[in-house]
């Protein structure tokens, strides 16, 4: 059995899951807004699509790691640590962004104004995803 590639699929498959539950906590609360408000649809949809992104890094690791088993550069035991680590930070990250861009698309389809701040939150919670991408490329390289 080759164990070579349990990592990359984890840091994959990890990211993949969070991205689809974020996304769809974020789906929901864009739907039930829309329902009472008449315009910035986009925007809660743009809002509810933002978990989406951890899986694109996960696809990007993946992809990385798997060429740096084969390589050799890097073992089987160090990508499932990364794959786990990573992919549990990509899994949350994009879980609790979602339940952000559902706070956010319910604050501002009671006042409108507020949307761009909305986005700025989501950006927070974003860079954690981002910081576990960024410290895994320092890991397999």
């Amino acid at each position: 059995m080759d164990y070579g590639m349990i990592g990359p699929a984890l840091v994959l498959g990890l990211g993949c899951i969070g991205s689809s539950v974020g996304c769809g906590i974020g789906a929901m609360a864009s739907h039930a807004v829309m329902s009472r408000v008449e315009e910035n649809h986009g925007k809660f949809i743009g809002m509810s699509a933002m978990a989406a992104s951890q899986s694109i890094y996960g696809f990007v690791l993946m992809l990385l790691m798997r060429d740096s088993i084969k390589a050799g550069t890097l073992s089987a035991a160090s990508g499932i640590g990364i794959g786990v680590s990573v992919g549990l930070a990509l899994l949350f990250s994009s879980i609790y962004q979602g339940m952000c861009a559902a706070s956010g698309i319910q604050a501002s389809a009671k006042q409108p104004a507020i949307i761009g701040k909305c986005f700025a939150a989501l950006g927070i919670v974003e860079s954690f995803s981002l910081f576990a991408f960024v410290f895994a490329l320092l890991l397999i390289y």
